[in-house]
């Protein structure tokens, strides 16, 4: 039971919405389509969809198991932390034990990856195993993308647009016809990234100090406390003002009342993101931009 408990611990489930919410915007697109343009002739295939969201998660928690050791083992993480308790640094498991964890979430996001190669072929190949690689890149490596500030721009690509827009391919396809559905993709690719980019930079933020003295050089560090912060508003922003292109490229998208509780949360991420201190306080406003998210796509769902 505790190694269990240590396991759900070290796959941080407060950011696991951001891998599954870029899956259900690319399917929420296909339905949409299916429903409100049947002349285009795509079908939501419920079996892929399935495979493809664990396939994701289980590259996402492979790179949460990557980060939790391979940052214990650069002294990255210290007693000074103000995050969630990290296995590695903890001592509740070894750096070799993580690691191998997350190779083994690794294979098995291989493994989910065979009905979508059988599906739509080489191509998932192509996306699949940048991201493989980059679940180990972000930490690991020569040059760790974290570690030189490249976090938001890998969140943005992979969480984001690679997911959306691949989820889309493996339902799919590419037929000349469907461009319109791949506009919508990369729509909904940016909004994706942009609210993926909010839980990383509310992180960051919140580990500016230890990171700094760490020699982690994420954007917070090189920017500033106050400079990641305006960021970090951009990125909570910058979704609703990209709804106006996403009125015109996915049908049914329309205003209803759970954009209401949408608002509020976001209003109460813009005020805490201006009066929260960086410290284990910010670990609300974590789950809150997790929140966020996933009552971002549920309106949009819902519309």
């Amino acid at each position: 039971m505790k190694t269990l408990l240590s396991l759900i611990l070290a796959a941080r489930p407060k950011t696991l919405p951001a891998g599954l919410v870029a899956v259900w915007a690319g399917c929420l697109i296909i339905w949409k389509y299916q429903q409100l343009v049947p002349e285009l002739g795509v079908r939501l295939n419920w079996s892929l969809a399935l495979y493809t969201a664990l396939s994701c998660m289980c590259i996402q928690i492979a790179c949460n198991f990557f980060n939790d050791s391979i940052d214990a083992t650069n002294h990255a993480d210290t007693d000074q932390r103000q995050g969630p308790r990290r296995m590695t640094a903890s001592g509740a498991m070894s750096a070799r034990a993580v690691k191998l964890w997350g190779c083994a979430f690794l294979a098995a996001a291989a493994l989910l990856a065979l009905p979508l190669i059988q599906a739509q072929g080489w191509p998932i190949l192509a996306i699949g195993i940048p991201s493989m690689f980059f679940a180990y890149g972000y930490t690991g490596g020569p040059w760790p993308l974290a570690y030189h500030g490249l976090g938001e721009l890998f969140v943005m690509l992979f969480f984001g647009l690679v997911a959306v827009t691949g989820t889309v391919f493996v339902q799919i396809g590419w037929q000349p016809q469907y461009e319109i559905v791949y506009y919508s993709a990369i729509t909904m690719g940016i909004i994706c990234g942009l609210l993926s980019c909010l839980l990383i930079e509310v992180n960051n933020i919140r580990d500016r100090e230890e990171d700094t003295k760490t020699g982690k050089r994420t954007l917070a560090v090189r920017w500033g406390d106050s400079r990641a912060r305006g960021l970090a508003m951009a990125f909570l922003v910058a979704p609703y003002a990209s709804l106006s292109r996403a009125h015109l490229l996915i049908p049914g998208v329309d205003w209803n009342l759970c954009w209401l509780a949408t608002f509020l949360v976001g209003g109460v991420i813009l005020v805490k993101l201006r009066t929260t201190p960086a410290n284990k306080q910010m670990n609300i406003l974590l789950g809150l931009a997790s929140l966020h998210m996933i009552l971002f796509l549920t309106s949009l769902t819902l519309g």
